[in-house]
């Protein structure tokens, strides 16, 4: 079930000589439960690209349907309501609510949208992340390793179509880098959740199903992982 479908995207900023092209006509589609990396270096076009899926930026032209919803061709508000039920955002600064706990740093999201949470579910994804000691702790008082595993159950706890992660190991060490890409990929098994990540590092991109380069704003599927596609 194809659960994402990007076709001739393309981003531009600035014009005449200042013109830069971003994103080149990238085409490509997810199916469901597909855990998927792009990989690239600074100023590849890889977060624009990211935050275009994601409705956080409009891009110049192209279509991105997910779930076979056009993103831009709803009207801005209701983008936004279905940007929030649809799509988990993983930050490389964690992004948590420095007042709240865990457990309502986990739940935020639905109580955003009015939703009243399921505690089965919140007590599965505190089992997943390994949390359930945690849950009355404030961001403050966890490790870096520990708060990114809270933004995983935040993105996870909505059951969102697809999960965007920019970068999410790029505040961690190599230990708690593995962990966290541990913790996405039993995520993509457990509820055959479609993540999209990206990131600079090859080496953790051994688990992924696919491999995405993005250089200069042009996309290529390297098929299974980097290490594979590049040998």
């Amino acid at each position: 079930m194809e659960i994402l479908n990007v076709q001739d995207l393309c981003k531009s900023y600035g014009k005449g000589e200042a013109k830069v092209d971003a994103l080149k006509h990238v085409s490509f589609s997810l199916e469901k439960g597909e855990f998927a990396a792009v990989i690239g270096e600074s100023g590849s076009g890889k977060t624009t690209l990211l935050n275009c899926i994601g409705a956080l930026d409009t891009p110049t032209s192209g279509q991105i349907l997910l779930d076979g919803q056009d993103l831009f061709s709803m009207k801005e508000e209701e983008r936004t309501i279905f940007r929030r039920r649809s799509i988990g955002f993983i930050f490389q600064s964690f992004q948590l609510v420095s007042e709240l706990n865990v457990e309502q740093n986990i739940i935020f999201p639905l109580l955003l949208d009015y939703r009243r949470p399921n505690q089965t579910d919140v007590e599965e994804i505190l089992e997943l992340l390994g949390l359930q000691d945690r849950r009355k702790h404030l961001p403050g008082q966890l490790s870096g390793g520990q708060q990114q595993r809270v933004a995983i159950g935040r993105a996870l706890i909505t059951r969102p179509r697809l999960i965007l992660a920019d970068e999410p190991t790029g505040n961690l060490d190599s230990r708690n880098s593995r962990d966290v890409i541990a913790l996405l990929t039993s995520a993509s098994r457990r509820y055959r959740q479609t993540i999209l990540m990206i990131t600079h590092n090859r080496n953790l991109t051994a688990s992924v199903d696919r491999v995405f380069q993005v250089s200069d704003g042009i996309l290529t599927d390297l098929g299974g992982t980097a290490d594979e596609a590049l040998s």
